[in-house]
């Protein structure tokens, strides 16, 4: 399992039309992670991050969080979702819907929410009569995503409507599956990270050092069967 990684919150160095925003979700997100607060100044996150000796420095940025660390940044981005969901409008299909099998109306688990595209994928397939589950085991990926999904805006309506209804639960998969009821679930769905990675990524650097690089066992597989 990942290292626990130490982290601060504060807001952008410099007023902005959010000013107010960003100071109640860096408080709202401080008191959700049990983090310090951090009044920015005219600090650079490179010195806060030495200062406080954190890894990592959540920041209130337009309303949104932002994880910045050594290796990079990571922010919510829908990525290819915004595209795919187009592509499923005009009736071209979706691999990952086809190979779910999700209809409207259906339950999907998402046991590694990640960046959450695929979530957001799953959600717009099960329409509003469905719901997505997404689980993710790190707590400053965790607040980063879902902090996008229930915020971030923009011009794809459908998108957008698809990112509200998905719940996001930071928690272990095996240990939230073994919790749930038999056939609670109409399908179970695992990404995990690689862990031998061929190409580098600098976009997912960041993500990658808070990432559970476990592989799935056989207990995780057996306890999604049974609730799917």
């Amino acid at each position: 399992m990942t290292a626990a990684i130490s982290a601060i919150v504060t807001t952008v160095r410099r007023g902005q039309r959010y000013t107010e925003v960003n100071r109640a979700l860096a408080a709202r997100t401080a008191e959700m992670l049990g983090i310090p607060n951090v009044p920015r100044g005219n600090d650079s996150l490179e010195e806060l991050r030495a200062a406080y000796g954190a890894d990592a420095v959540l920041v209130a940025r337009r309303g949104l969080l932002t994880l910045a660390a050594a290796e990079g940044e990571l922010f919510f981005h829908p990525g290819m979702a915004h595209l795919r969901i187009k592509n499923l409008l005009r009736g071209h299909g979706d691999h990952l819907v086809s190979a779910l099998g999700i209809t409207a109306g259906m339950r999907i688990l998402d046991c590694t929410l990640g960046t959450g595209a695929d979530a957001i994928i799953e959600s717009f397939a099960a329409g509003d009569t469905g719901s997505v589950t997404a689980l993710e085991s790190n707590p400053l990926i965790a607040a980063v995503i879902a902090d996008g999904l229930a915020h971030a805006a923009g011009d794809n309506y459908e998108m957008h409507a698809a990112m509200r209804r998905i719940t996001v639960h930071c928690t272990d998969a095996l240990a939230y599956l073994r919790a749930q009821d038999t056939d609670s679930y109409d399908a179970v769905y695992f990404d995990p990270m690689f862990r031998r990675p061929l190409h580098e990524s600098a976009g997912m650097n960041a993500l990658r050092i808070l990432a559970d690089m476990r592989a799935l066992t056989d207990e995780t597989i057996a306890e999604a069967r049974r609730v799917a």
